[in-house]
């Protein structure tokens, strides 16, 4: 049970990324107040919790009930997070999520797809139809991973003190370009899995 729990804790960490998703939550937060950043951070991560937890337990039923299949999952996370790393190399005017009346993200691009995303949707889907004692274990494993994501986003705001707004500024850009080879592999890969089917 040990070796299982820390295989899907390992899994679900690696598939939601929260230390290289620290560039976008930093940028994503730059021009909110910063009394109410932890309050978002701890929304948005609520939030992915939430839906990749209501995936876990009927993703299969909703997939199947609007007639979506993994790869159109995939191929439209990839395209919102090739828009995401081009903002992030090439500074838009509105920001990397664009304008925003109240100045904050809103589920998406940090809760969506940056922590739930597609790889990490597809992989709660796979726990499913488990056990219930596998159901408990995949269950316990995203609980504490929301406890990481919570540590690093929160923390975030003093990595950037101590490297300072040039140092994050180059990261981000670095950050964009990995993004950028992420997203493409990720639509790549659904465009794969569709040829396959056809």
């Amino acid at each position: 049970m040990t070796q299982s729990f820390f295989q899907t804790f390992i899994l679900l960490l690696l598939v939601t990324d929260p230390f290289g998703n620290v560039p976008l939550f930093v940028t994503a937060l730059k021009d909110v107040p910063t009394a109410r950043r932890p309050r978002i951070v701890v929304r948005e991560c609520a939030i992915a919790f939430a839906l990749l937890l209501l995936f876990m337990f009927f993703g299969r039923h909703f997939l199947t009930a609007l007639q979506l299949t993994d790869t159109s999952l995939r191929i439209g996370g990839a395209v919102i997070l090739l828009i995401i790393a081009i903002r992030m190399i090439f500074p838009h005017p509105d920001g990397v999520l664009g304008r925003s009346d109240h100045g904050e993200p809103f589920i998406v691009p940090l809760a969506i797809p940056a922590l739930a995303g597609p790889s990490a949707l597809a992989t709660v889907l796979l726990f499913s139809s488990q056990t219930a004692e596998e159901v408990m274990i995949h269950v316990a494993a995203l609980a504490l991973v929301f406890v990481i994501w919570l540590a690093v986003f929160l923390g975030a705001e003093r990595l950037q003190k101590v490297l300072g707004a040039q140092v994050m500024t180059a990261f981000e850009r670095l950050m964009g370009l990995i993004l950028t080879a992420m997203s493409i592999e990720m639509l790549l890969g659904g465009v794969r899995a569709f040829v396959k089917t056809l």
